[in-house]
């Protein structure tokens, strides 16, 4: 007994050190924010704050850096979360109406057609680059926040589709028959039926889309313009337009807001993920 209680408070106090030395990053960015740049220059940038101080999140959020012609990420936010919303609600959508439609429909090149659509999953970001833009400059959506929801959902389509099609190939064939047996239809068992169950692996692709979208930089910088470049674009170009001066308190803090949405939907529904992962992992 004393050895099991041994073995888990060394368990428990190793996964403490890998949690701690994980954290160490975010720690040093957070109290590296709320410093004033001249206590960072003096080489403080593990220890505490001597002096605390918000004035590098205020220059982050809205302000313009010393002597640099570059805004704060204020304006991109806004773009970040019109670009993501639609983007993740319309590839959810479309993924479970695919993944219903794989399991449920056997048609010749079922098969086929899922397995090119798990291909795209596959394609390198940069390969698409080129055939992308062309397609945006001919739909007349290049370089708008409109461009780059469409990029989003074509590119997220095929995982989407994936997680739905595999937790709705465990899904109980009973309930389905027996709606056919009521005189429901397709898409009415899909929509009554199917649908109101499907809570978790649809927070699986909200959580996976949302922190893909949000996160992606290479498509933001290739099809977005200065008016429509999200957050993440925003970021690097505040960090690259210093001449001279390097406001590190500033970079920290302009991280911190960046990453800050991801981080909540983690700690927000974070716990439902893997459990959402598992629901289709076991048949019946």
């Amino acid at each position: 007994m004393r050895a099991s209680v041994l073995g888990r408070v060394l368990l428990y106090a190793l996964l403490g050190v890998f949690a701690l030395w994980y954290l160490i990053p975010l720690v040093v960015m957070l109290l590296n924010s709320v410093k004033p740049l001249a206590e960072i220059e003096q080489g403080n940038m593990v220890f505490l704050p001597q002096t605390f101080t918000l004035d590098a999140w205020r220059a982050a959020w809205s302000s313009a850096q010393i002597g640099v012609e570059a805004a704060g990420l204020k304006p991109y936010f806004a773009n970040s979360l019109l670009m993501v919303v639609p983007a993740v609600l319309i590839s959810t959508l479309l993924g479970a109406i695919n993944g219903y439609v794989l399991t449920q429909w056997r048609f010749k090149g079922d098969t086929l057609v899922f397995g090119l659509m798990l291909f795209a999953c596959f394609i390198p970001f940069q390969i698409v680059l080129i055939p992308m833009a062309r397609m945006l400059g001919v739909l007349g959506l290049a370089g708008t926040t409109s461009g780059l929801v469409l990029v989003h959902v074509v590119y997220g389509i095929g995982l989407t589709t994936l997680f739905f099609r595999n937790f709705y190939a465990s899904f109980p064939r009973e309930l389905i028959r027996a709606a056919q047996i009521d005189g429901a239809g397709f898409g009415s068992i899909w929509l009554r039926i199917v649908l109101p169950n499907s809570v978790p692996i649809i927070v699986v692709c909200v959580i996976w889309q949302f922190t893909s979208i949000w996160n992606d930089f290479l498509f933001g910088a290739s099809f977005a313009d200065a008016d429509s470049q999200p957050v993440i674009v925003a970021l690097n170009n505040l960090v690259n337009a210093s001449q001279g001066v390097k406001e590190y308190n500033v970079y920290f803090a302009a991280a911190m807001l960046a990453g800050l949405p991801t981080l909540l939907v983690y700690i927000v529904a974070g716990r439902y993920f893997v459990r959402g992962l598992m629901a289709g992992s076991v048949k019946g």
